[in-house]
């Protein structure tokens, strides 16, 4: 069991390297799929350690479940891990309780690994809020999914570059993110982002964020994604909000958004508004409050 703080994160050493720790390491193990062809999709498998939970709230449409870090952040390595099995014809919607927060380290890297299989016909809707990385926080997250052919996935990453209530910059850190999405065996999609250093001052450049303190990738790799390119910029448009900007593309049978933004707060909205006008269905409850 994890006794630490919620608010806890790694006080810098004193002297010499840093002092050894318990850490948490949270892993979930979630598999899903209809009882019967055409059937409503129900829990499967489900297996749970450390500090994450996951929890399905009642309601009608797909399944959905919202994971819960009961250790309240990830801080000096940490380690977590998610993996989602969907059988054929499944439908799973996944959100997280809150914001997750990377907590500054005193050196130790945190890793993030989510791992996806999705069958055919399986839709799986990957909603997490946003992540939150304080001044000095040290992560990597690996992204990674195998899709059969008729799968679908529509994916949603937004990260804001230190807590915009205090104004805190990011004077060193490390955010390394890695996607590598595969459909009927073969690589569709392959994303690497490095700041590594004075995070802040890496995105004030013109060529990397142009002043930005939050970015969101939105994913849809499914059947007839890409042929949606001109509908999803229509709807960009119609989402936008003042200090964001966003862009669409499309190529390889998927579409893809870019989007960057001069505070979370409107780029969480101009995410949450566009994905639930392109989807068709209400972002989950927890995005709303």
């Amino acid at each position: 069991m994890d006794h630490r703080l919620p608010t806890s994160s790694c006080p810098p050493a004193a002297t010499g390297a840093p002092p050894a720790r318990q850490r948490s390491d949270g892993r979930v193990r979630l598999r899903v799929g209809p009882t019967h062809p055409g059937g409503a999709t129900r829990i499967l498998d489900l297996a749970e350690s450390g500090p994450s939970r996951l929890r399905f709230p009642r309601g009608t449409g797909a399944l959905e479940t919202v994971l819960v870090n009961t250790a309240g952040g990830v801080a000096c390595g940490d380690t977590f891990a998610i993996d989602l099995a969907l059988d054929p014809g499944a439908e799973l919607v996944l959100t997280t309780t809150a914001a997750e927060k990377i907590y500054r380290s005193d050196g130790p890297v945190s890793h993030i690994a989510n791992t996806l299989a999705l069958e055919a016909g399986a839709h799986l809707a990957w909603l997490p809020q946003e992540t939150i990385l304080f001044d000095r926080a040290r992560v990597r997250r690996r992204f990674t999914a195998d899709l059969a052919e008729g799968a679908a996935l529509i994916a949603v990453e937004v990260v804001a570059f230190g807590r915009a209530a205090r104004g805190e910059r990011i004077t060193d850190g490390l955010f390394a993110d890695s996607w590598r999405i595969r459909r009927g065996g073969r690589l569709a999609y392959a994303d690497d982002l490095l700041l590594d250093g004075p995070i802040s001052d890496l995105l004030a450049r013109p060529a990397v964020g142009g002043g930005a303190r939050a970015c969101a990738t939105v994913l849809d790799i499914a059947p007839g994604a890409e042929a949606r390119l001109e509908e999803a910029r229509a709807l960009l448009a119609g989402a936008a909000a003042p200090g964001t900007a966003a862009a669409a593309s499309a190529w390889n049978g998927h579409l893809a958004i870019r989007a960057l933004g001069e505070a979370v707060g409107p780029l969480r909205g101009l995410i949450a508004r566009f994905v639930a006008q392109y989807r068709g269905v209400a972002m989950p409850r927890v995005w709303q409050s």
